[in-house]
């Protein structure tokens, strides 16, 4: 199994946290992009099992958090191709989970750059979306703030209890994680990136996943709190080509439900 390592480095002066493993032999370099509240510590297991890079992006986890960036899909799109350059990365295969939907912005612009795409309950780049209730709380001025600031251990385990099919919050070793990073700066990207994306944006930011014609797959936990299951099958019809499974035993990050996701995806990344 490839052996996961941490890096730093900056681009543009913004320092950058990323975790890298060796890909597969014969294999493109898969791009993990991770969500919200949380960091590439997500892709640890992936990582192992596939090799590749997780950077976490900014405004998240160890990476900087600047008061003077936007945090716009726009901006996180931007961020993503200088990071491959910096890299040295012409082409990858690329992986996203909730806001690393910021990616297919990216796949849409430089088609040419992305091999593969595995989508894993993304954030909703498709027309009909409405933002569930937390994210409606953040994207309301003041209400936002209020509830950034009264995040504790306590609140994220009665929050998450609702995030998986498995008894319980999701696990203290994920909770302990976001805590980590879950500082004033991480808040101000959250509420920055959510109030800068309204149903109509999202669609528009979408608009040409159609045209992409690499090899896809779409993968979907149905029991998610936050983004209706059709929308897997949305996605998978935007994209043409891609296979869709669903998990009907799976929440919002379903391989905590299902550790046989990281399987499927590592099959879909080898060719398989």
């Amino acid at each position: 199994m490839p052996e996961v390592s941490d890096h730093h480095g900056e681009i543009d002066g913004l320092p950058v946290f990323w975790r890298s493993a060796g890909p597969a032999p014969g294999t493109v370099t898969p791009l993990y992009l991770h969500g919200v509240p949380s960091s590439s510590d997500d892709w640890s297991r992936f990582l192992a099992r596939t090799g590749g890079l997780a950077p976490d992006l900014p405004g998240f986890g160890r990476s900087g958090k600047p008061g003077y960036l936007s945090y716009t899909m726009e901006e996180y799109d931007r961020f993503l191709e200088r990071f491959l350059d910096e890299r040295g990365l012409e082409r990858v295969s690329l992986v996203v989970h909730d806001w690393g939907a910021v990616g297919l912005l990216l796949a849409q612009r430089l088609p040419e750059r992305i091999d593969r795409i595995v989508i894993i309950n993304a954030v909703p780049l498709l027309p009909g979306y409405r933002w569930h209730r937390t994210a409606r709380i953040w994207r309301t001025p003041a209400l936002g703030e209020l509830a950034m600031g009264t995040t504790n251990r306590f609140t994220m385990k009665l929050l998450t209890r609702e995030a998986n099919v498995t008894p319980g919050p999701l696990p203290d070793e994920w909770i302990d994680g976001v805590l980590a990073g879950f500082d004033q700066g991480t808040q101000r990207a959250i509420l920055r990136l959510y109030r800068s994306s309204p149903p109509d944006r999202l669609a528009a930011a979408g608009a040409r996943l159609g045209e992409l014609r690499m090899p896809a797959l779409v993968l979907w936990g149905n029991q998610d709190p936050y983004i209706p299951e059709r929308f897997g099958r949305e996605y998978a019809q935007a994209l043409g080509s891609a296979d869709l499974q669903e998990y009907a035993d799976a929440g919002h990050w379903p391989w905590l439900d299902r550790p046989d996701v990281i399987d499927r995806v590592a099959d879909f990344l080898s060719g398989g």
